[in-house]
């Protein structure tokens, strides 16, 4: 199988090509230069393996959540080749995408958090179970004070944990055996979920690809622009 993923949600540009599980992935941390690097690195990555784009069976996207233009350009580059293809589209969410990059064994839990700013934390956590991500607590939008796991042995990963005054990692210290503060998800990761994901049938039409941008204020701002738009119409 040939899949294409696209990763832009966080600080970092990534893309990766799995073709039959080998996996090619190109990577940088280029805040702002998303939007300039993701397609071409997309058609650079598949001349590279020597195919084109009407070769690849499914494509694969960081849904979220992150930075909104991040979120937004991802899914809309993934919307629109997906769509040109006629090709279905496997939507994952950034933070197990990060929580693959912990590299845990069977059995192990991951605690995935990305700096939100404006002193909040994006953060899930998974357990894996016969190799497979599972979630335990769901993707959302806190505080670091108000993130909370049971146990101890935890893996932390992401920048969530050095955000601020490394609030979380200070607070959890005694419940995580690991820490990498500076982890961000990479494509390469995604397209392994993908592949997965898609085996298990979690493969969906390009046009109900939802973004998880997990705070209320993005989508009140979405309409109050509409409103905006509207008004002004409606004022010609």
């Amino acid at each position: 199988m040939k899949l294409l993923a696209i990763e832009t949600a966080t600080e970092a540009c990534s893309v990766a090509l799995s073709i039959d599980g080998e996996v090619r992935e190109r990577f940088e941390i280029a805040p702002r230069r998303h939007a300039e690097l993701a397609l071409p690195w997309c058609d650079a990555l598949l001349a590279e393996a020597g195919i084109s784009r009407t070769q690849l069976d499914v494509i694969a996207v960081g849904r979220g959540p992150g930075a909104f233009t991040g979120v937004r350009l991802a899914i809309a580059i993934a919307q629109g080749i997906a769509l040109g293809l006629d090709r279905p589209l496997v939507p994952v969410s950034t933070l197990q995408v990060l929580a693959a990059g912990a590299n845990a064994g069977e059995g192990e839990r991951v605690l995935a958090a990305i700096d939100a700013r404006m002193h909040e934390v994006y953060w899930a956590s998974y357990q894996l179970h016969d190799g497979v991500l599972e979630e335990i607590s769901p993707e959302r939008v806190v505080a670091p004070s108000q993130v909370v796991v049971e146990g101890e042995g935890w893996h932390g990963i992401g920048t969530g944990f050095s955000a601020g005054d490394a609030e979380l990692a200070t607070r959890l210290a005694s419940q995580l055996a690991t820490v990498d503060a500076t982890a961000l998800p990479h494509a390469a990761d995604l397209a392994r979920l993908a592949v997965a994901a898609f085996a298990r049938g979690g493969a969906i039409s390009p046009d109900l690809v939802e973004p998880a941008y997990l705070r209320n204020n993005v989508a009140l701002t979405l309409a109050e622009q509409q409103a905006a738009r509207a008004h002004k119409e409606t004022s010609r």
